[in-house]
């Protein structure tokens, strides 16, 4: 038993630490995407940390394989570079009961990214969506941001405000509004105001109204210009509320994802179940190339590893797409890809087993027979 704890507690430690290291790279790549994203006004600066969180999920599902997978490495290669092995080996403990301790935590890893990929995981993109959609629905004055050129809702105009004020008066207002791009004779309004406020009715479209300013009409094309002085004048940026975005197939629960029987459905499915069922695979992978000597080091075999690791995953990838391109037949999924990886890892493990030995040694006599 206290075997069993040390194992099972020095491969959860280092995949912690990896776990750790790479959800800060991945967030705050993210961080900077969402932050850009908002900076260019596409959605108030107030959802940044909700989108951040809402797309946690995805990223653990992501991370949490390639964290156990580094961290049986680095755990094992440091037993096995201060010679723990050995005195595992001497005293009883054979390789296959350390595979069968980290198979535990594998297994245990693979139940909760199975429960992200398959029901946290769309949920999150679901409601990550939602709360664009109402972002978006609720642009205008909520994305209007002082000292600014931005576009307007519907990109027919770009809008700059020098000043927001209490009760979100606007302050001098300036207001390009571009013309229809169908329409070769359309021309160009240019308006400055000195205030204004935005106006929404109760079907969702929103009104521009100016107050004192000038406006000036005409085309490109001609010099000729109308100048126009105004008490009062509106201008629509949005003219109702936003369709609803085309889901995603990701972002489909479970049992509607189960009720679809388009490839990309099939796809999907195969997708969410590979992450998880890859975590105990690439297990039996890790454990036998985590085997190093002294004089290597324990991160002699980190790189061809993680060259293994990656061409996993890239063929889950390719699976992934050839699946939706109708490629690969459907009853064929991406089992192919794990059965495969399944007997890489039977094949290393059963390496230096006795019935493995037994059986290299007589393909090795016959071969130079």
């Amino acid at each position: 038993m206290i075997v069993f704890r040390y194992l099972f507690k020095e491969v959860f430690k280092a995949q912690i630490a990896v776990l750790l290291v790479l959800l800060t790279v991945f967030i705050s790549q993210h961080f900077v995407r969402v932050l850009a994203d908002a900076s260019d006004g596409e959605f108030p600066a107030s959802l940044v940390v909700t989108l951040l969180g809402l797309n946690l999920p995805y990223l653990a599902v992501l991370v949490l394989p390639l964290s156990l997978f580094l961290g049986i490495l680095m755990a094992h290669g440091r037993m096995y570079a201060e010679n723990e092995m050995v005195v595992f080996h001497g005293v009883g403990v054979s390789e296959w009961y350390v595979t069968r301790v980290t198979l535990l935590l594998a297994v245990l890893n693979m139940l909760f990214t199975g429960y992200l990929s398959l029901f946290v995981t769309p949920w999150a993109e679901e409601r990550q969506n939602q709360v664009l959609e109402k972002a978006q629905s609720e642009a205008g004055l909520a994305a209007l941001v002082q000292g600014r050129f931005q576009t307007s809702p519907d990109g027919r105009a770009v809008l700059f405000v020098e000043k927001i004020g209490k009760d979100n008066e606007l302050e001098k207002v300036f207001v390009a509004q571009l013309p229809d791009p169908d329409d070769e004779h359309g021309q160009i309004n240019l308006v400055s105001a000195a205030g204004g406020k935005v106006v929404e009715d109760a079907s969702g479209a929103q009104q521009l109204k100016l107050n004192d300013g000038v406006r000036y009409q005409g085309s490109p094309k001609s010099l000729d210009y109308q100048v126009l002085e105004f008490g009062g004048y509106g201008m629509q940026i949005k003219e109702q509320e936003v369709d609803e975005r085309r889901r995603k197939m990701s972002a489909l629960p479970l049992n509607q994802l189960l009720d679809q029987n388009t490839p990309e459905a099939v796809a999907e499915l195969h997708w969410r179940i590979a992450i998880p069922l890859a975590i105990p695979l690439m297990t039996l992978i890790a454990v036998p190339m985590a085997r190093v000597n002294v004089r290597q080091g324990k991160f002699a075999k980190m790189l061809p590893a993680i060259l293994l690791y990656l061409g996993y995953f890239g063929l889950m990838v390719a699976g992934r797409k050839a699946l939706e391109d109708e490629v690969v037949p459907a009853f064929m999924g991406m089992w192919w890809i794990h059965l495969s990886a399944l007997v890489m890892g039977i094949m290393l493990l059963g390496k230096e087993r006795p019935l493995g030995a037994k059986l290299s040694g007589r393909f090795k006599r016959r071969a130079a027979a």
